[in-house]
């Protein structure tokens, strides 16, 4: 019978064990398991994948999404053998670091050490469970369980790594990497690992910022430990302890505040944002910007863009120098966003617009005089008139009333619709664009101007520029003036020299100061890139003494040399461009004349400067009448009311003699036969 009570009671052991063990998976089978996707900072990449910014989660903490490919396998070795020697063998839980760390208990009659496991503390941190209860032990153990059933150890360990506290705000080791070593934790030194693994341990008394002795002496134990288990050799963990421990946070990246704001708006679901922009680049010019606005009254601001016109990426983008600055500068305004007066910076297009048409070539000779259409006498921005000048020279000097002349014939329809094929938003206010929309008078954007200049590189072919590296580039778009004319106005904007050019090669650049001295621009291209410079008030009000020539192009000018030491030729002229000398031109190209020009007086010919027409005068009787001309060949004949009563006078002021009362007709006719008239009143 012993026998068979033997036997009976092993099976009942077994069935309770069974019974147990079953109970037990299905108690673990059942536990609720808490989100495991957590929010993770938003995070702004560059062309290069470097970090541009990263924005904190809603309870202003830095938690950044890890994965185990992204952090040192040597972190990782020293983590394990610190925190969980068994950890790939286990099941969430370690019943000999259990048993250990009991034992160790009894014989002090105090806890001496713990017997979590990675997994336990990666559902603490989950569900922030705590670790004073047993309660929450147990938590911790079943969640655990549960974890390990779920996810694979790699799983788990990315959890650990996205969630563990390293101090303050910052959650996960990429966050403590980047606060404490000012980079990604893919490439660290043996102390640098070793102080990543300590800090979890006590993360506000280990806090190098507040206490670097004690973050110095949780870094030894960790590295003692990290010898001991053979995962670095003696020279490794000497040179190591000898590391100093850094004291000070670093800030994270914030580079590109305007450009990253408006990719998180655009998809606010997205935690990863690739965009076209260099990351050394983009803080070069923000540093740039920020010595320059040192200089410049403090209501005035900076904003510039560079851009690969190749393939249509914008490599950089400074929206203002002081983004956090909401008083005088307001720089949380995207200056390269905003409309305003460009301006001189559209003169190109209506020189290319010109040659298209067959207005004008480069060589064409243009009058710059007096000239008035209506009530609308256009000026020159010095006062001055050169008289005959060749297109190409009025378009270096940037002269106000050869362009009106053009923009004439053009039209101010036909130049709004080769901004727009251009990929140009312009805004207009007051109705119909008039003859001033060629020197400013229609609102352009940073960005816009930008483009434009960029297809004009391209050979007038429009692009539309990006900052999404996923977009495709480099797509032809439509032509809004022909390869030679974009080449000719290139060459042209090439001979100048802008102030403070040290790299090699031409720049083809221009500049332009809105009216009342509101805005200055510089925009410009070479082979490759093309930049854009705006300095004004983003509020629109004046800045004395502003001039795009003075202020934007040397800012221009250093964009580039920041960008490259030497600058990418520009292209050859294509095979149809027509290189001629003023003599060589067919006729009709040598001189500029308007359609109108059959009708319209010889620019010599005869002016009655006095008296004017309408004039009312009061004559003495007897008294002759004075007649004063301009212009003209003489010998002159003066007649009133149709009747000779001067010839043959080569004298430009003239006494006609009396000629009565009332209403009387003065005609003037030249030695070739052209005549000017008046009307006047004699009382």
């Amino acid at each position: 019978m012993r026998p068979v009570a033997y036997i009976f009671g092993l099976l009942c052991v077994v069935a309770v064990v069974a019974l147990a063990w079953m109970r037990f998976d299905r108690w673990v089978d059942m536990t609720d398991l808490p989100p495991l996707v957590a929010e993770t900072s938003v995070e702004m990449r560059d062309r290069s994948d470097g970090l541009l910014r990263v924005y904190t989660v809603d309870d202003g903490r830095w938690r950044l999404a890890t994965r185990v490919a992204q952090v040192d396998p040597l972190y990782l070795d020293m983590l394990i053998a610190f925190e969980d020697k068994r950890f790939f063998s286990h099941s969430g839980v370690d019943p000999w670091a259990m048993g250990r760390a009991a034992g160790q208990a009894m014989w002090h009659g105090r806890i001496v050490s713990g017997a979590s496991t990675l997994t336990m503390q990666v559902a603490r941190l989950i569900e922030d469970s705590g670790t004073g209860s047993w309660a929450g032990k147990l938590r911790q153990v079943r969640l655990a369980l549960a974890l390990e059933r779920k996810l694979s150890k790699r799983e788990i360990l990315g959890l650990y790594l996205t969630h563990a506290p390293f101090g303050g705000n910052l959650e996960g080791v990429r966050a403590a990497s980047l606060a404490w070593f000012g980079k990604e934790p893919l490439r660290l030194t043996p102390d640098e690992a070793a102080l990543l693994v300590a800090l979890p341990q006590s993360p506000e008394t280990r806090r190098p910022d507040r206490d670097w002795r004690a973050a110095r002496a949780g870094r030894g134990r960790v590295l003692v430990r990290a010898h001991d288990a053979g995962v670095i050799g003696q020279e490794a963990f000497e040179t190591a302890q000898a590391a100093p421990v850094p004291r000070l946070r670093r800030s994270f990246p914030a580079l590109a505040p305007h450009m990253t704001d408006r990719a998180r708006a655009g998809s606010p679901l997205s935690i990863r944002h690739d965009l076209s922009l260099d990351g050394p680049l983009q803080g070069a010019l923000e540093d740039l910007t920020a010595a320059r606005l040192s200089k410049l009254p403090r209501q005035v601001s900076v904003a510039i863009m560079v851009a690969d016109h190749r393939s249509g990426e914008i490599l950089a983008s400074v929206g203002s120098a002081s983004y956090g600055e909401t008083s005088s500068r307001q720089g949380f305004v995207d200056m390269t966003r905003a409309a305003r007066s460009p301006g001189s910076t559209l003169k190109p297009l209506v020189y290319a617009m010109a040659f298209d048409l067959g207005l004008a070539h480069p060589e064409t000779v243009i009058e710059d005089r007096p000239v008035a259409f209506g009530s609308y006498a256009p000026q020159n921005f010095d006062g001055r008139f050169r008289g005959e000048i060749r297109v190409s020279e009025a378009l270096r000097l940037s002269l106000n009333i050869p362009v009106i002349l053009l923009m004439n014939e053009i039209g101010p329809a036909r130049f709004m619709g080769g901004l727009k094929r251009a990929g140009v938003d312009p805004a207009l206010s007051g109705g119909k664009p008039g003859l001033a929309v060629a020197l400013g008078g229609v609102g352009v954007s940073l960005h816009d101007l930008v483009q434009l200049f960029a297809g004009l590189a391209r050979g007038g072919e429009a692009v539309d520029l990006t900052w999404k590296l996923q977009d495709s580039a480099g797509v032809e778009g439509q032509a809004f003036v022909s390869r030679a004319a974009a080449w000719h106005v290139g060459h042209i904007l090439s001979q100048l020299t802008p102030p403070g050019a040290k790299a090699k090669g031409r720049l083809a650049f221009k500049t332009g100061t809105s009216y009342g001295h509101r805005d200055a621009w510089a925009v410009g291209y070479d082979g490759r890139h093309v930049a854009g410079v705006w300095i004004g008030r983003p509020d629109g009000t004046p800045v004395p003494g502003a001039f795009g020539g003075d202020l934007a192009a040397p800012l221009l000018v250093e964009v580039f040399q920041r960008l490259k030491p030497e600058l990418d030729p520009l292209p050859p002229p294509p095979p149809e461009t027509l290189i001629l000398s003023g003599s060589e031109l067919p006729v009709p190209l040598r001189r500029f004349r308007g359609r109108q020009a059959v009708f319209s007086p010889d620019a010599d010919a005869p002016v009655l400067a006095f008296p004017p027409d309408g004039v009312r005068l009061r004559l003495e009787e007897g008294t002759p009448l004075v007649v004063k001309l301009r212009e003209g060949v003489p010998p002159f004949a003066v007649l009133a009311d149709g009747s000779p009563r001067v010839t043959g006078e080569y004298r430009r002021e003239i006494a006609v003699g009396p000629v009565g009362k009332g209403f009387v007709t003065l005609s003037v006719i030249d030695a070739r036969g052209r005549s000017t008239r008046a009307v006047v009143e004699v009382d």
